[in-house]
């Protein structure tokens, strides 16, 4: 009798704990805690979380319920940037180790280890390709043998990973291969027009993935030697046109990440391209209020569009008067400053910045303070008596401010007599080379 008793006490164990994502952390002190996501095309599920212990273990449990797929480990903050895609096929439990020097090795799950084992042959193979353009290698057998290894490490792995789901990527990763010996360029030129041809946009798996985003931005910024804004526009138009007409949605999250990363490279003309030629459109399709919302917000503040109007007091004839920026006529340049009195960089570049244009009366500075309360910013601004002060309350949410697309102090506003935007410079650095 006791043998059944222990059996259905190990019962809801077998049934709930069938497979296990488990890991290792190291330097371990530098992480507190794993969660375990289940990764979908429209985002990611939160399925547990778990300590890490002090030598750098953790375990999660998986119950039945858990269906094969993509799950993404996350082991910091900011999410986004702490992450790492795990292979789940429902039959194996998976097992790895990290760290910030050999990065991440799978010890358990045949899956898993197939995908990195490719990846890490693939790289080495494309390490003697471009050993051998760097070297200006001209030696047709040579470039053959090479190639030809290319070739048969990708049929090798299609083969090896047959009935896996790491068979998808591995397929979606074909590499190009040349028929006969090609220089640098026309390799170049046919590797980058090729890139795409084997990704099917519409596979679930690739779309719950890594794998979409990483091929798309490196067909973009990581394969050409030409950075001329034509050539990103001709680039964006063929990432949208081998996207297809379907897939609104994950055109939408792709063009996204494409269009930030034009405006980290403050190139706003391809920001505005990307925007204005396909994204807006799709955000309003598929209700992104917030992403539309900001996609205006970029575009009204690029340089050469007129900054967006607001109301302040100045003083005339020693009285205080209310008017607005449109009505200033009281310089020809006017530096527009969002700060706030409780931001120790505010408060160490604004007198920087008086000393700056002590001597340029062509230069009217508007400092405009993001604050909760008017205590702090009564006091700081008794220091710039020949700057304009505008209070602006509820902080991040002034309206003047989001209008800006401001979201970080200080930020910068140069603009023209006639209220147009000529320069957003980052700092008060930035903004001593503008005014050069």
């Amino acid at each position: 009798m006791k043998k059944y008793i222990i059996l259905l006490a190990l019962l809801p164990t077998f049934i709930f704990a069938q497979h296990t994502i488990s890991g290792t952390f190291s330097p371990a002190s530098d992480y507190t805690y794993a969660f375990l996501y289940h990764a979908t095309p429209n985002g990611s599920n939160y399925v547990d979380r778990v300590e890490i212990e002090a030598n750098g273990n953790f375990k999660i449990p998986l119950d039945t319920s858990a269906t094969a797929g993509i799950y993404k480990i996350v082991y910091a903050l900011p999410p986004e940037d702490y992450n790492f895609d795990l292979i789940y096929n429902g039959k194996e439990s998976i097992a790895f180790t990290f760290s910030e020097d050999k990065g991440l090795e799978f010890t358990d799950s045949n899956e898993n280890k197939l995908w990195a084992s490719y990846n890490k042959s693939m790289e080495m193979v494309n390490m003697t390709i471009s050993n051998y353009y760097t070297k200006n290698s001209t030696g047709e057998k040579a470039f053959h043998d090479i190639f030809k290894t290319l070739e048969d490490t990708q049929i090798a792995f299609e083969e090896a990973s047959k009935g896996t789901l790491a068979s998808t990527f591995v397929k979606a990763n074909k590499p190009y291969v040349p028929k006969g010996y090609e220089d640098i360029t026309t390799y170049s030129g046919n590797l980058k027009h090729t890139f795409l041809t084997h990704v099917d946009f519409t596979d679930y798996l690739l779309q719950s993935s890594d794998f979409l985003t990483d091929r798309v931005l490196a067909y973009m910024f990581g394969m050409s030697a030409s950075t001329s804004n034509e050539t990103y526009k001709t680039d964006v138009d063929h990432v949208v046109k081998t996207i297809g007409e379907s897939n609104t949605e994950l055109k939408a999250i792709l063009l996204e990440m494409i269009w930030s990363r034009f405006v980290s490279m403050e190139n706003e003309t391809l920001a505005n391209y990307v925007a204005d030629t396909y994204l807006l459109a799709l955000a309003q399709q598929n209700n992104y209020e917030a992403l539309a919302e900001q996609l205006i917000i970029y575009k009204n503040n690029t340089i050469g569009n007129r900054a967006a109007n607001f109301e302040l007091t100045i003083s005339k004839n020693g009285q205080p008067t209310s008017t607005a920026l449109y009505d200033l006529d009281m310089a020809n340049q006017y530096l527009v400053i969002f700060w706030s009195s409780t931001c120790g960089h505010c408060l160490d570049e604004l007198p920087k910045v008086k000393t700056m244009l002590a001597m340029r009366n062509d230069i009217k500075v508007i400092a405009f303070a993001l604050e909760d309360d008017s205590e702090n910013w009564k006091e700081n601004i008794t220091e710039f008596p020949d700057f304009i002060h505008v209070l602006g309350l509820g902080k991040w949410d002034n309206p003047t401010s989001n209008a800006y697309g401001v979201e970080a102090t200080p930020s910068y506003f140069l603009l023209n007599k006639d209220k147009t935007i000529i320069a957003k410079p980052y700092d008060v650095e930035a903004l001593k080379e503008v005014l050069k």
